[in-house]
Order: C-alpha cells, then sequence, then structure tokens
C-alpha cells in the first residue's frame, strides 16, 4: 500500500507533510508533490499535515483521483526528492479551494 497525493495540491505545493516523513518519499514537480510508491511505508503521518488534503491512501482513493495512483508513479522517477519544508508556491492561495486542477499542469 502507498499514499497519493491528489488535485488539491496542484498549484499550491505546501510542503507541511515533507518535514514528517520518515522515509523521504516525497518528490517535487514545478507545480505539485507526488508520493514515490516504491519509497513509501505506509505510515500515514502525512495525511493530517497536508492543509489541502490532498493526500490519501491508495485503498481510500475516491474514484475521481484513481489517475494520481499512475501519476504519483510516473512522475516520481523524474522528480526530485524533496526532503524539507519549503515555502508553498506564490499562487497556493488563490487556487488552494479550486478542483480539477489537472487539466492546468502540463507536466502530469
Amino acid at each position: 500500500m502507498t499514499h497519493v497525493v491528489t488535485d488539491a495540491c496542484i498549484k499550491c505545493k505546501y510542503t507541511d507533510c515533507v518535514d514528517l516523513c520518515p522515509v523521504d518519499c516525497f518528490k517535487a514537480g514545478p507545480d505539485f508533490l507526488v508520493i514515490d510508491p516504491a519509497e513509501c511505508i505506509d505510515c500515514a503521518v502525512c495525511i493530517p499535515e497536508c492543509p489541502v488534503n490532498a493526500i490519501y491512501a491508495d485503498e481510500d482513493i475516491p474514484a475521481h483521483f484513481k489517475p494520481f495512483l499512475e501519476i504519483n508513479a510516473r512522475l516520481a522517477k523524474l522528480w526530485p526528492t524533496l526532503s524539507k519544508r519549503i515555502a508553498p508556491l506564490p499562487t497556493a492561495e488563490q487556487w488552494k479551494n479550486k478542483t480539477g486542477k489537472l487539466a492546468s499542469v502540463e507536466s502530469a
């Protein structure tokens, strides 16, 4: 089992979750984070730390977010590891309550 970053992270990229990850499984792209399923140990400490509720356990992911399973796995192989908190994107406040953000990202 793994955890998955979904749509809510896009254009926000809050990294509160990263500081708590014991295995550095978060990968950082230009617009959002993903979780490397090969590294995630299913500890779930990241879930309550995400201020936009973007992280789900793979078995709890809502059906409309299922494409993020593949997106996280694929992009985790390409993006660098993020092991400490960084500032959110300047667009975070503007985008944090929007939905359907995947269409706005070219790198997914």
